[in-house]
This record gives structure tokens, C-alpha cells and sequence, in this order.
């Protein structure tokens, strides 16, 4: 299986290149200037140039997967939030059912499942974030959103906590969110979810298996 990672040069998309390099998946690292391509080869994956706010389709071609861990990053404005974490994650959905690319992971953020409950400054971020959840579970795609906590970089642990609905938890390292992402695309049984994640004691790919 071919993965499309979009964001593949930021701080979970590394480390999930990392991942998937260990893994029988073919990774494919999509970045926004082809000086992040050694640093994509570096990391197993080859590189291909796709910008959010521009021209990306191509990027997914023979993609069987696609992975959405990009991000405007917090020293942008809301406008950034609105361009790529929104209509961007939009815009990616719409040419993966063009394409017939049929799995798609999101990586999404816990405060989007209520944002009027998130902290004040981060609502609209979380608002864009649970738009852009809801057009991909209402699409025609095989989908799951993972939620995280607050992201850490501290070492991966190989085991979090996770929940089906809405809670709370510890921070969580960003290489055990890149853990999830694997273990998502390893079983089909996560497909239609939106899984919460923590940090915990479960095994990841325990963690995001459903409730019988």
C-alpha cells in the first residue's frame, strides 16, 4: 500500500516517516518546497511538491492512502488556519474521492469534538479542525480521525489512552500520535471513528481498536 503523507516535513510527519519506513507501506512525503526533498529521502519516503493553497492533486497520484498531519502552525494567523487546516484538509478529501484514493487518517486535535468548551484563544483553530472533520466523515471515504491532547516531543512510548468520546488525559508525545497513524492503517476496524488520544499504558494497537 502506498501512503500519502501531507505534512510529511513537520513535527508528527517526520516521525511518521520514520515509522512507516519500518513498515511494508511505501511512503510518499508530500512538502511545500522541493528543498525538504533529502530530508524526505533521509527518512525513507520519496518526495513530491503539493501546497494546500495551490496545486497538490498531483502529489497523491497512486496514493492507495493518505495521511492529513499538516498544519498552518501557531505563528500564523487565522487565516492560515482557515487555508490549510481547513479548506486544505477540504480540498484533500475532494481529489482523494476523484482519485479513488478510498483510506484517509486525520489527524485532528481533542478540543475539536465541542470548541466552545476549548480554550478561548484556540477556538478557532479547533473550529476549523472540526469542520474539516465533519466534511471527511460525511464523505465517501474510508476514514478515521485521530484527536490528540496537547503534543509533547518527548520519546514515544509505544502505549497511550484512548476514548471514543470526549474526554481528557495527559499529554502525549507526537511519536506515539505517528504510532496510532500506523496502527489505524494496519486495521480496517478504525475506519468510521473519531478516536481520542492520551497519554497511557495500553498498547497503541490496542488503544484504537473500537469498543465490542
Amino acid at each position: 500500500m502506498t501512503v500519502a503523507v501531507i505534512g510529511a516535513n513537520g513535527s508528527i510527519g517526520r516521525l511518521l516517516l520514520d515509522q512507516l519506513d519500518d513498515t511494508d507501506y511505501e511512503a510518499v512525503g508530500v512538502v511545500r518546497s522541493a528543498d525538504q526533498f533529502d530530508a524526505i529521502r533521509e527518512r525513507g519516503a520519496g518526495p513530491r511538491l503539493g501546497d494546500l493553497e495551490g496545486e497538490f492533486a498531483s502529489a497523491l497520484d497512486g496514493a492507495d492512502a493518505v495521511v492529513f498531519t499538516a498544519g498552518a502552525g501557531g505563528a500564523t494567523g487565522w487565516d492560515k488556519t482557515l487555508m490549510v487546516d481547513l479548506w486544505g484538509a477540504r480540498r484533500t478529501v475532494d481529489v482523494c474521492e476523484e482519485k479513488g484514493i478510498d483510506r484517509y487518517v486525520m489527524i485532528s486535535a481533542t478540543g475539536a469534538a465541542d470548541p466552545d468548551t476549548g480554550w478561548e484563544p484556540l477556538r478557532p483553530y479547533l473550529v476549523a479542525k472540526r469542520a474539516a472533520d465533519d466534511y471527511l466523515q460525511d464523505s465517501d471515504l474510508d476514514e478515521t480521525v485521530l484527536r490528540p491532547t496537547t503534543l509533547t516531543d518527548e520519546p514515544g512510548t509505544g502505549t497511550v489512552e484512548s476514548a471514543f468520546d470526549p474526554s481528557d488525559g495527559d499529554d502525549i508525545p507526537r511519536a506515539d500520535v505517528a504510532a496510532a497513524v500506523v496502527a489505524c492503517l494496519d486495521d480496517d476496524a478504525t475506519i468510521g471513528h473519531r478516536i481520542e488520544l492520551y497519554a497511557g499504558d495500553t498498547p497503541v494497537v490496542e488503544a484504537v481498536q473500537p469498543p465490542p
